[in-house]
């Protein structure tokens, strides 16, 4: 297992950059307990919330990551697996695909998934436990990426990309499904009364009311489109497309390197 969050404190005491380094481990660290305590009803919550169309978006994503028969494919962020089972059958036995997350608890949750499934190619999967910050893979390792609800949540937007950028195959794809930042003002307003009024309520039936009400403020916090079209270009990518999906509460960005 690769560890997790490794920084290093060389700063002196009180120097402001050291304060900004120990505010991201903080906010890090509480992101990822958020995620270790969902980790039981996450999927259930999912089909709930979305009425099931989280699976449609997530096909998509697997299809715009141009994964292939025999590819070696990444799923960042995984979770408990969504888009790593859907990657699996895409690259077949011959294939290989990693899902990797900074929860262990979604990690023991997708490997429960994967040992009750038959189907020869979900033996392709594996799990890693690390920091989509600090992958642990060498570089043009993978020829495709995937990342699902995930780059929302990453303390660092760009230096995530450059990851993303580092360890892809030249020619190859990152497909990166999240909430959409809408520039529309009454896109983001029926954004904004679904999750006070129909995310925060059902999940508090579950005991997740402020695990859930997070998400408001983490997609105002957010990237546009646009704005991450730019940050992936900055990142190296040689093109970078993002759609809207799920009559706009959704997006999807594909990053060519």
């Amino acid at each position: 297992m690769t560890s997790l969050l490794q920084f290093s404190f060389s700063p002196v005491a009180g120097h402001p950059r050291r304060r900004r380094q120990q505010q991201r481990i903080v906010a890090s660290a509480d992101r990822q307990a958020l995620f270790s305590r969902i980790a039981p009803v996450y999927d259930n919550l999912n089909d709930v919330l979305s009425l099931g169309q989280h699976r449609i978006w997530k096909r998509m994503a697997v299809d715009w990551s141009g994964a292939k028969e025999g590819s070696n494919v990444l799923d960042l962020c995984c979770g408990s697996g969504d888009l790593a089972f859907l990657l699996s059958p895409k690259v077949g036995v011959d294939g290989q695909v990693t899902g990797l997350d900074f929860s262990r608890e979604q990690l023991v949750v997708a490997s429960s998934r994967q040992n009750m499934q038959s189907k020869a190619c979900y033996r392709n999967l594996k799990w890693v436990e690390g920091d989509a910050l600090d992958l642990p893979f060498s570089d043009c390792y993978f020829d495709a990426i995937t990342m699902g609800y995930g780059l929302r949540n990453v303390i660092d937007k760009y230096k995530a990309l450059k990851e993303v950028y580092r360890v892809l195959k030249p020619g190859s794809k990152a497909s990166i499904l999240d909430f959409n930042k809408s520039t529309d003002e009454l896109r983001t307003s029926i954004q904004g009364w679904m999750i006070d009024n129909i995310v925060v309520p059902v999940a508090a039936g579950y005991g997740l009311a402020e695990e859930y009400r997070y998400l408001k403020s983490s997609i105002q916090e957010f990237l546009t489109g646009e704005e991450l079209e730019h940050l992936a270009l900055k990142a190296g990518f040689s093109s970078a497309k993002h759609f809207e999906v799920g009559g706009g509460l959704m997006g999807n960005l594909v990053a060519t390197r």
